[in-house]
């Protein structure tokens, strides 16, 4: 089954997607984590890509696409995939529609966990760190003893100054992507509000229906 995750930022994508990849026994495929193989592989596109992070320059997407097409031809991608991080712009989206007629394969779903700006606002800002144990609490969902309080820390990234960021540019790249997949009739909006099991039986439905 050949899959896309879509869902903004702090919606919970990557617990299900660990879910997902080891119930139907495919391939989790994210750009960084290829970029990051080819650049420890040292194989001529990790070089190539090298060379524009070690200057300080944008990856073009002409060079994340053939990173991506490279990857799913890989023996292990055969049953399927699940991509997630990719493709973030529409343009993107059209350049792996063309790599997978290349390969005679064409997208089964493309799932979309939706959750209100609002919800993850409350999500992330929420999260509290124990340095010494690395366990993470919520502030209201999941409140750490009294006792540890004290000692528990924000993480940078966990601030409303960041995730607000992040939001506003998954809106203005990502967001595109919703209609572009509704044309083709492969969108499955998902709830993505809920306990983690419930999330996980409405994404299965979709999957086995």
């Amino acid at each position: 089954m050949d899959l896309i995750f879509l869902g903004p930022p702090g919606a919970g994508k990557g617990t299900q997607a660990d879910a997902i990849i080891k119930e139907l026994k495919i391939p989790q495929i994210s750009t960084g984590d290829i970029i990051r193989a080819a650049i420890r592989e040292g194989t001529a596109l990790g070089k190539e890509f090298k060379s524009y992070t070690d200057a300080g320059k944008l990856v073009p997407d002409e060079l994340v696409n053939r990173m991506v097409d490279d990857r799913l031809r890989k023996p292990d991608c055969k049953p399927g995939f699940l991509l997630d991080g990719f493709p973030r712009t529409v343009a993107q989206a059209e350049a792996l529609d063309r790599m997978l007629a290349a390969m005679g394969r064409k997208l089964q779903h493309v799932l979309l966990l939706e959750v209100a700006d609002a919800v993850l606002l409350e999500r992330i800002t929420g999260r509290r760190s124990d340095p010494e144990t690395g366990r993470v609490y919520h502030v209201k969902f999941d409140p750490p003893p009294p006792e540890l309080a004290p000692r528990l820390i924000q993480r940078s990234d966990d601030t409303e100054a960041v995730l607000t960021k992040r939001l506003q540019e998954y809106h203005e790249k990502t967001a595109p992507l919703i209609p572009y997949y509704e044309k083709t009739k492969l969108l499955r909006r998902i709830d993505g509000v809920g306990s983690m099991e419930e999330i996980r039986k409405r994404i299965f439905a979709v999957l086995r229906g």
